[in-house]
């Protein structure tokens, strides 16, 4: 895709993945597109188990390959549907299912100035920031558009929280949820 066209309509260009950042990311690039009149393109990015050269090796490569796509596009569908429901964003959508890095796949895609992409700033512990690639670092290095990192919603934290406690093997502290309690009248 090239970006010389001036006269194009403005994008918001989205990753998603189905995590709970994404989704978040997706809500805020579809208010990003309605405030600007733009079109909402969502993107999956997908590669084999394993990454690309481990898919080279094994046989019936082929046969494989059409069979990540078609889950990648099945995943896509259900995210837009958790998130739009059956009407819609109520804007011009072009959903993409994009082959490779999620990082690179989106940095092609948004090749225009005026575009906007849009992706989930997820808060990472210091052994992910170690050992996992960044794909809001990546697009904030490459991207030829603004990029906008959505930070992760307030649910986001609490799941996290909860996972923590439930790996751990922790109480449940129910005093928060307690309510006041009701005293009759006269009493």
């Amino acid at each position: 895709m090239s970006g010389s066209g001036s006269a194009a309509t403005p994008r918001v260009v989205v990753g998603v993945s189905g995590s709970v950042g994404s989704l978040t990311a997706l809500r805020r690039a579809a208010d990003e597109a309605r405030l600007r009149g733009a079109e909402l393109w969502p993107v999956l990015a997908w590669q084999p188990p394993g990454g690309d050269p481990a898919a080279r090796r094994g046989p019936g490569v082929s046969l494989m390959h059409g069979e990540w796509q078609r889950l990648a596009r099945e995943r896509l569908v259900a995210v837009l549907s958790d998130v739009f429901g059956e009407t819609g964003p109520g804007m011009w959508m072009y959903a993409l299912v994009a082959h490779g890095t999620p990082g690179q796949a989106l940095v092609e895609i948004a090749d225009r100035e005026d575009d906007i992409m849009v992706v989930g700033a997820g808060r990472r512990s210091l052994w992910h920031r170690a050992c996992c690639r960044s794909v809001t670092r990546f697009c904030l290095a490459h991207a030829a558009c603004p990029v906008l990192a959505v930070p992760p919603s307030p649910l986001e934290t609490e799941l996290a929280a909860v996972h923590r406690r439930n790996s751990w093997r922790l109480r449940l502290d129910t005093r928060h949820l307690a309510q006041e309690t009701v005293r009759p009248e006269g009493a």
